[in-house]
């Protein structure tokens, strides 16, 4: 079974001619979240941003993600938080944001990391290693994120629940055309 899809921003987009390139890429293959990330953008810009991506996500029928910012999840209405700080940073998100919301566990990097997490009540534990995503999905019943930046038409999925694309994806001359020969690929495979 094909991985669900799992969409991430570049950093530092910007929040008048991204949405444009979100919108052609969101229209080519099913889309179950999509992350908001930060980068270097100020408070302001990426609030501005983020508003206008949660309104295109959610039309999409994507859950919408932000980057550690629970403030901002509420007031905009997104669906919930990508947390890449540490077990702290992920308490306080749980405590504040659970049941209403999803909790994302980002920056894992070992099997304790990702135990530590799952126990956490998170709703899913991102990984950009695929030996350790697919260990976690043989294993555990916290869904597993395998985000792989360079991935290209017949990626390794390894049993992962959901596929995060990012870099290869708004690197490409076409994000668009790159989004539909991935998920050309990804059925194949299903």
């Amino acid at each position: 079974m094909a991985p669900q899809l799992y969409l991430i921003t570049p950093a530092n987009a910007d929040p008048e001619s991204f949405p444009a390139s979100l919108m052609a890429v969101l229209s080519e293959a099913e889309f179950s979240a999509l992350l908001v990330t930060r980068g270097e953008l100020d408070a302001a810009t990426y609030a501005r941003l983020a508003a206008k991506l949660v309104n295109i996500g959610q039309g999409a029928g994507c859950a919408v993600l932000l980057e550690d910012d629970l403030a901002l999840v509420k007031k905009l209405g997104a669906d919930g938080v990508h947390i890449t700080g540490g077990p702290n940073e992920l308490a306080d998100a749980v405590t504040a944001l659970k049941p209403a919301m999803i909790v994302g566990a980002g920056n894992i990097h070992s099997r304790h990391d990702a135990m530590t997490a799952g126990e956490m009540d998170v709703d899913y534990v991102f990984f950009d290693e695929p030996d350790l995503a697919q260990w976690w999905s043989e294993t555990f019943e916290v869904p597993g994120v395998l985000s792989l930046p360079d991935a290209a038409p017949g990626s390794d999925t390894r049993g992962s629940e959901f596929f995060a694309l990012s870099t290869s994806l708004w690197s490409a001359q076409s994000p668009a055309a790159a989004m539909r020969a991935i998920a050309a690929a990804l059925e194949e495979t299903a």
